[in-house]
């Protein structure tokens, strides 16, 4: 059986350029979606990434689910505050 790779205690799945952060059984989940990348050597590294905290009732239709969206210039800082997002949102219920 294979492992899910794991973050700060979060599960991280990627679908081709979108990654998900958290879990679907919670009742938010961080939405990474890779906008534009740049050549680094022989690597493309993300340097534009979209951030979303969205509600994981299916319920609500998708562009409903959006609590907060922000844009960031790399993979790590959109991650970062994916991370606090997240942390904040699941704590406060």
């Amino acid at each position: 059986m294979a492992k899910t790779l794991e973050y700060k205690g979060h599960p991280l799945q990627r679908k081709d350029n979108i990654i998900y952060y958290g879990s679907f059984a919670d009742k938010y989940i961080i939405m990474l979606q890779i906008l534009d990348t740049k050549k680094v050597k022989d690597m493309d590294v993300a340097s534009k990434v979209s951030v979303q905290l969205q509600l994981t009732d299916p319920d609500i239709r998708s562009r409903d689910r959006v609590v907060k969206r922000s844009e960031k210039d790399s993979f790590y800082s959109a991650l970062d505050i994916g991370v606090v997002w997240l942390e904040r949102a699941l704590s406060s219920r």
